[in-house]
């Protein structure tokens, strides 16, 4: 297991992990704003097949 003589690295600086939560919500935010947009491509793509698919001589 572990001995005395091992030093154990500890990190309590507070401030650097909430500056690490900031980048997290935008990068969150940007993710989602690109997953938008793909849905949105592929609703367009998917309404286009199925227009070039429909039977208008009916």
């Amino acid at each position: 297991m572990s001995s005395d003589k091992e030093p154990l690295d500890v990190d309590d600086d507070i401030a650097a992990e909430s500056e690490d939560t900031e980048p997290v919500v935008e990068v969150a935010k940007t993710n989602l704003s690109k997953r938008r947009t793909i849905d949105n491509l592929l609703e367009e793509r998917r309404l286009q097949k199925q227009l070039a698919d429909y039977d208008f001589d009916d």
